[in-house]
């Protein structure tokens, strides 16, 4: 009886000697092409060359060898068809049973720091998708692998069975497509990057399953987490769980949340979040007093939030953590001492996140029904901002300090948004009204007393000067805004009115 046909041309080797051998020892022969040829060999494995199959040398420093009508006859032929048959064997072309294959490793090759373009181009594989492709069209009647994972079961299935199952080699066939086609697109995402197109006419985007959830935002939805690959590290993405429960959807949206909002702050700075908005921001001389002043701005709505740090925390910072119930702490590191105490709540979510990667600025992705929104990171800071003051007053120093707190943080509030802040905390916080003045009514309102003297900050400029009537009368005494309305002046008029000191950045920060 004829032998089977198993063509195995492999970079990642994991594991490929020992299926090769299972592979003999069920009455296969092994074709195979260079560094994997001589990786089986070793393994003292009997190895047939791609050029004594194809007749042909490898040649182009191995760009080809495997692009071959006798490598992709038997791998395309239809084996019932009587048509089909005539032609292999009029061209002595065999049957191809099993292909294993993946795929140089261009991922890795851009992760390196200091790539040539060269080096990428020349780690493109060429023949390996055209293998896989090819056999994952033709999985009729050829198993084709691209994963290690997947060794064992076609094994065992073949010890079974004599051969796989069409469902299985469906399955196996739907992988590989999947795989090729997450290699295009990290090749099409470089390609378009090296080439500087901004808006190309086709976008295709891959990530890879980091986690099944339990659901969604709720209990009725499905959900899954995936990464992308060579995604930033400053991200939850690539944060490190070193205790507590499995992470929910809601969680990683509002780990998300803090964590953009707390790569704003270069001193010791704690942020609290619940449902995607900021409820406290701190910022102080270490972790313990910036992590004060953020309880302290919204002691009710912390419970059962997020809060993200910006040093590692200590004994004293985590002894004040422990009092509160929190869904999730992130930080970039943990004391021994701190990690001791805040693991003894066992389902306290603790996250530990590469600040290194704070500075990389990563597309925002929006899906819509039937299509996706893309756009640029809003990174635009505070130090980026044309500053005028059209008020007859300008702020006192103190006053430029809360300024600047309030701007970052209001950034990150869902629009229409509003912010109250002193020089190193937030004092109320209006998210997602409907219009201006009843976001700046809600962060009045919980400001209280506290915004006597205090800065208010407005994502969009003011349509009428209600929003300052109102806060005036609350004591606030800065304002900063884009600027930009028709009605500028009424604003203007109305801030000097009461002596208000009012900041034109000339950049509104909608966030929906």
């Amino acid at each position: 009886m004829k032998k089977k046909r198993a063509l195995i041309s492999v970079s990642n080797k994991d594991g490929i000697v020992g299926f090769a051998k299972e592979l003999v020892e069920l009455g296969f022969e092994i074709i195979s092409t260079g560094g994997t040829k001589n990786a089986l060999k070793e393994g003292g494995i009997p190895v047939i060359g791609i050029s004594d199959v194809t007749g042909f040398p490898e040649i182009l420093e191995g760009r080809v060898k495997t692009l071959h009508p006798k490598i992709h006859g038997g791998l395309l032929a239809k084996y019932d068809d009587p048509s089909h048959q005539a032609q292999m064997s009029d061209n002595h072309i065999e049957k191809i049973d099993l292909v294993c294959v993946n795929l140089y490793p261009f991922k890795e090759t851009i992760s390196k720091p200091g790539v040539t373009p060269e080096q990428a181009i020349e780690n493109i594989d060429i023949g390996g998708p055209a293998m896989l492709r090819a056999s994952a069209k033709n999985h009729l009647y050829i198993t084709v692998l691209v994963d290690p994972a997947d060794y064992k079961q076609v094994i065992d299935e073949y010890k079974k069975n004599q051969g796989t199952s069409l469902e299985t080699r469906r399955t196996l066939a739907a992988k590989v497509f999947r795989h090729t086609a997450a290699y295009d697109a990290l090749i099409a995402e470089y390609m378009t990057n090296l080439a500087g197109e901004q808006q190309p006419e086709k976008m295709t985007v891959t990530y890879e399953l980091k986690q099944s959830l339990r659901y969604g935002e709720n209990p009725h939805q499905k959900a899954a987490f995936y990464q992308k690959p060579l995604g930033s590290s400053f991200s939850v993405a690539a944060a490190e769980q070193l205790h507590g429960k499995e992470l929910s959807y809601n969680n990683i949206n509002d780990a998300n949340a803090a964590l953009q909002i707390v790569k704003e702050f270069s001193e010791p700075a704690a942020v609290a979040v619940k449902h995607m908005n900021p409820c406290g921001v701190g910022t102080g001389k270490n972790l313990f007093e910036a992590f004060e002043k953020a309880f302290e701005a919204d002691p009710v709505s912390i419970f059962g939030g997020i809060v993200a740090l910006n040093r590692e925390v200590d004994r004293e910072t985590a002894r004040k953590l422990y009092e509160i119930f929190l869904e999730i702490i992130i930080a970039p590191s943990f004391s021994d001492e701190a990690f001791e105490i805040l693991s003894a709540k066992k389902n306290l979510r603790l996250l530990k996140v590469s600040f290194d990667g704070k500075g990389n600025k990563e597309n925002t992705l929006s899906s819509i029904e039937g299509g996706l929104l893309v756009q640029e990171q809003d990174a635009f800071g505070f130090d980026d901002a044309e500053i005028s003051v059209p008020t007859k007053r300008e702020p006192t120093d103190v006053e430029w300090e809360a300024l600047k707190l309030a701007w970052k943080v209001v950034k990150h509030v869902k629009s229409n948004a509003i912010v109250v802040s002193d020089k190193d905390r937030t004092l109320g916080i209006g998210a997602g009204q409907m219009n201006r003045v009843g976001a700046a009514k809600i962060a009045l309102e919980q400001a209280g007393s506290k915004a006597k003297g205090a800065a208010l900050a407005s994502d969009a400029f003011f349509p009428m000067e209600d929003t300052v009537e109102a806060a005036a009368k609350a004591g606030v005494t800065a304002i900063i805004q884009p600027g930009g309305s028709v009605r500028d002046a009424d604003s203007i008029k109305k801030a000097d009115e009461y002596g208000i000191a009012m900041v034109f950045t000339g950049v509104r920060h909608f966030r929906h």
